[in-house]
């Protein structure tokens, strides 16, 4: 949307001084910071065009798809060690809050895909090692700014399904895989820890996906400051509640797909979605003038 003036809350506040220290802000000349300061237009989006971004996102993932599986790869590997980890140190009931908790960090795993995307639509050569150049970015430090802030999330996250787990476990997890579905599935206290893992889960999921859809991509595109691609990231959920709610659901579903044969199917889904998700930034905010 157009610059606007209003009355910024705490939160706002202080992204926005951190954006400003982090990037050298005071460094920089009034009107490099004034543009930075300028919130992108958003656009409304019909249902057809997630589909057409998903079908983008495939291409991409065809003409680039040795060097995106090199990447990919880091994702299914990831969520083993983090479930035999939890297994390894009896925290059986945290490896399906870790499953889950790990989909609010995958906008901040996608960056070296948007940076793939990003070449491709310039006609520039891609690889795995022209993905790893989104660290050169001159935003690289707002974008670990957002990074931190979904690891926060995630921390937040874990934190809340641990405490909700001891509903069911307050005596301690069960020492067999048995003992624990029989927990989980087949008491009342099992049942309640479900009911309210989901809907504390779906606050984080809503919150985390209305700062990033946008965010991650609009500050590796171009110069703005920190609270400006959040806010713009959440001026395109506003502006497009039903196609958005839609594309979560579809993330969502296909995360899930990919995840049961042991998260091999990781491998294709997130670089599609990531690619995927490139695309629907361009579809959702006017370049520049």
């Amino acid at each position: 949307m157009a610059v606007h003036n209003h009355v910024e809350n705490p939160f706002e506040y202080v992204l926005e001084k951190l954006s400003w220290s982090f990037s050298g802000a005071g460094r920089r000349d009034r009107a490099a910071r004034a543009a930075a300061r300028v919130e992108p237009r958003v656009r409304r989006i019909q249902v057809a065009e997630l589909w057409d971004s998903l079908r983008k996102g495939l291409a991409d993932f065809a003409a680039a798809r040795d060097d995106v599986v090199f990447i990919a790869i880091i994702y299914p590997l990831a969520g083993i060690i983090l479930a035999a980890l939890a297994m390894h140190y009896a925290l059986l009931p945290m490896i399906f809050p870790l499953a889950a908790g790990f989909a609010l960090l995958g906008p901040l795993a996608a960056l070296g895909l948007y940076e793939i995307s990003r070449r491709r639509e310039k006609g520039q050569p891609v690889s795995w090692i022209d993905a790893g150049r989104v660290i050169e970015s001159p935003a690289i430090v707002p974008i670990v700014g957002m990074g931190l802030i979904l690891v926060a999330l995630f921390g937040l996250w874990l934190a809340a399904a641990y405490e909700i787990s001891l509903l069911a476990f307050g005596n301690g997890p069960p020492g067999t895989i048995h003992g624990f579905v029989h927990q989980v599935f087949a008491t009342g206290a099992g049942w309640e820890m479900i009911a309210i893992g989901i809907g504390v889960g779906f606050v984080f999921a809503v919150v985390a996906f209305a700062i990033s859809v946008v965010s991650f991509p609009l500050l590796l595109d171009r110069h703005v400051d920190l609270d400006v691609a959040i806010r713009t990231s959440i001026d395109a959920v506003r502006a497009n509640p039903g196609p958005l709610a839609l594309w979560a659901i579809v993330v969502a579903v296909l995360l899930v797909a990919g995840s049961i044969p042991a998260l091999v199917g990781l491998i294709v889904v997130v670089p599609v979605l990531g690619h995927a998700s490139w695309h629907l930034y361009r579809k959702l905010v006017e370049p520049p003038a």
